[in-house]
Order: structure tokens, then sequence, then C-alpha cells
């Protein structure tokens, strides 16, 4: 899992996934990384937890527009 972290912030921090924008769908990510969905999950919450990125309920993941990143 920390390839995938590493790989998320790395993304978030080049500005493939920029401030505001929406994360691909879980399984699209499970799929892209060839990992469980529970294992994108799990990164997903981490960076959560780290301020990187917020949650919109019926809405999905989005990077966050501060720059705690």
């Amino acid at each position: 899992m920390d390839e995938l972290l590493a790989d998320l912030s790395k993304k978030i921090k080049d500005g493939t996934y920029p401030p505001g924008s929406q994360l691909p769908s879980g399984r699209k990510l499970a799929d892209d990384y060839d990992v469980s969905q529970s294992t994108i999950s799990r990164a997903v919450a981490k960076l959560r937890e780290r301020g990187v990125l917020v949650g919109r309920p019926g809405r999905g993941v989005f990077v966050a527009e501060s720059d705690r990143r």
C-alpha cells in the first residue's frame, strides 16, 4: 500500500489530480493499480486523514483545496 500512497500523492502534487478535482472511482483505481477496492479504500482513508483528500457524501472523493498537501 505504500507504493499506492506514494503514487497517488505524486499525482496530486504534480497536478494529475489538481485541487478540487474528483478522484476516479474506487473500482477504476483498483483496476488501474491492480489491487482490491479495500486497498484503495484504506489508501484514500489515509490521505483523508492527512488532509490531502476530502469526501463529499453522495458525490465522491476530491483533492483538498488547501495547501496541506
